[in-house]
């Protein structure tokens, strides 16, 4: 059964492997899920032990249940009939995946619309059970029966060679799923998923191989384009189904817009700048009319993960359904065949591999705000220092002019009108220079040079102010789990 479920697994069949942490995370809140995560080494070593554990878990429950078989068919032979066995190990964990997993059962990771994979998660999961329930009644009667005339008989003789035989079979298959559990390894996720881009690297435009990178995914899918469609449903007056071609009737558009995590420290990496081309959700919500109630529309993608904006953000030109990045269709990892971009929102609202939008009510929920995040996800002003490097040491005698140091700094949609430093700790301020400006929704990059006047420990200090006039600043009353803001210093160590 195990073994089934890996190869599905590596054929892009959702099975509870997989999808079974997608139903649990959301019932850990933000605080408890993040100490989890830092106990375990991150989000990569939890997702491994998740998934270990399921597969441990599932061998430990199978053997226990074919424990008791065994006991009960030994004093009961009579007893095991096949309707009983197929209603016990195969209907009945058939009802209690689909009443447990029903929200996450529509995940498909070859791109198949919600409603197919839910019945094919559904049918592949019946095989693996069904293969288990055979298999169990089938190897334990040809272990212990022995028929005679028109008699069975139990003969220890036949017992030890059939359970050698059975125990080669199960060898066999043993090594079959673990080369199959490797080759989901080298699939997975692992070798990406939490790239950051910061520091001297950094370029007015990512290239598209270091985009950082964060995924609820063990395995992210690689969508078929000829089996996806994406559906426009919920409150409107004209519900809709698109096939990729269809959609590139629609008039294209390109716009730089930048990506940051909600989970995106002072001084980290996951957040990113691309140039995205695709065409403006309005025009098929407008297709499809809102009714009276529609106040926020909630976006799925084949991985099953969904997320809400309020339907007037939707309704703004600049909020895109993306089939290019910087130039070139979607990766893989970055959501081919369609993605949402969506200004000024924190990375999670940019849903990728989009199959359905659905206008709803003001109660809608996402994935992550399901679990508690939020409830602010408009990105706050941010700044961050790439050079130098935090507590680099400089020798006053040895410099032959001033320090130089850069960074980038991000308004959300509201673009970037000033950049200052300090080198005291935010006691005093001088203005940067904004060599490379994205635009409104874009981050700008600057650059200044500082000289020390002598030997010390300096504390040096970005402050960034956004298009509206807001400055930068702590924001103390601002939640937890809807992304920190505050301003980014380093130290810097100056000798003689």
């Amino acid at each position: 059964m195990t073994a089934a479920m890996l190869l599905l697994a590596v054929l892009g069949v959702a099975t509870p492997l997989v999808i079974i942490g997608d139903r649990l995370s959301v019932f850990i809140p933000p605080g408890p899920f993040l100490s989890i995560m830092g106990k375990v080494g991150g989000y990569n070593h939890l997702k491994q032990l998740g998934v270990g554990s399921t597969i441990a878990g599932q061998l430990i429950v199978g053997a226990m249940a074919g424990a008791i078989f065994g006991l009960f068919s030994r004093r009961n032979p009579a007893g095991a009939s096949a309707i009983r066995t197929m209603s016990i190990f195969v209907l009945l964990p058939i009802v209690v995946l689909a009443i447990a997993l029903w929200p996450v059962l529509g995940t498909s990771y070859i791109g198949l619309p919600i409603g197919a994979a839910r019945l094919v998660t559904l049918v592949s999961f019946a095989l693996c059970v069904f293969l288990f329930e055979r298999t169990l009644v089938t190897g334990f009667r040809f272990v212990t029966q022995r028929t005679i005339g028109d008699r069975d008989y139990e003969f220890s003789p036949a017992i030890g060679r059939r359970a050698f035989v059975l125990g080669v079979v199960g060898a066999a298959v043993t090594g079959g799923g673990i080369a199959l559990a490797r080759k989901l390894y080298r699939a997975a996720t692992f070798s990406y998923d939490g790239t950051q881009y910061k520091g001297r690297i950094v370029q007015p435009i990512t290239p598209t191989e270091l985009f950082y990178c964060v995924t609820k995914n063990v395995v992210d899918p690689r969508v078929d384009v000829d089996l996806w469609h994406l559906e426009v449903v919920g409150l409107v007056k004209n519900a809709a189904t698109w096939r990729f071609d269809d959609l590139l009737g629609f008039e294209m558009k390109e716009q730089e817009t930048t990506l940051m995590c909600i989970s995106n420290g002072l001084d980290a990496g996951l957040i990113s700048n691309a140039v995205w081309k695709g065409f403006p959700l309005r025009d098929v919500l407008d297709r499809a009319v809102p009714l009276s109630g529609a106040a926020r529309v909630r976006f799925s993608g084949v991985d099953n993960y969904t997320d809400t904006i309020p339907l007037e953000k939707a309704l703004e030109p600049t909020t895109l359904l993306a089939y290019e990045m910087n130039g070139a269709e979607l990766p893989d990892r970055h959501g081919y065949p369609l993605r949402l971009i969506v200004p000024g929102y924190f990375g999670e609202k940019h849903v990728k591999w989009l199959t359905r939008i659905e206008v709803t009510d003001a109660t809608a929920k996402g994935f992550y705000e399901a679990q508690g995040w939020g409830p602010d996800f408009i990105t706050p002003t941010r700044s961050r220092i790439d050079v130098p490097d935090p507590w680099s040491s400089f020798a006053l005698g040895k410099l032959n002019g001033p320090i130089e140091v850069k960074g980038i700094a991000y308004g959300g949609d509201r673009g970037i009108s000033r950049v200052e430093l300090s080198s005291d700790g935010g006691k005093s301020w001088r203005d940067a220079e904004i060599y490379y400006s994205g635009g409104n929704l874009a981050w700008s990059l600057w650059k200044t040079e500082w000289m020390p006047d002598a030997a010390g420990d300096y504390m040096l200090v970005a402050r960034a102010t956004d298009g509206e006039g807001d400055v930068q600043e702590w924001e103390e009353d601002r939640g937890p789990f809807s992304g920190v803001a505050g301003l980014h210093e380093i130290g810097v160590r100056v000798t003689a």
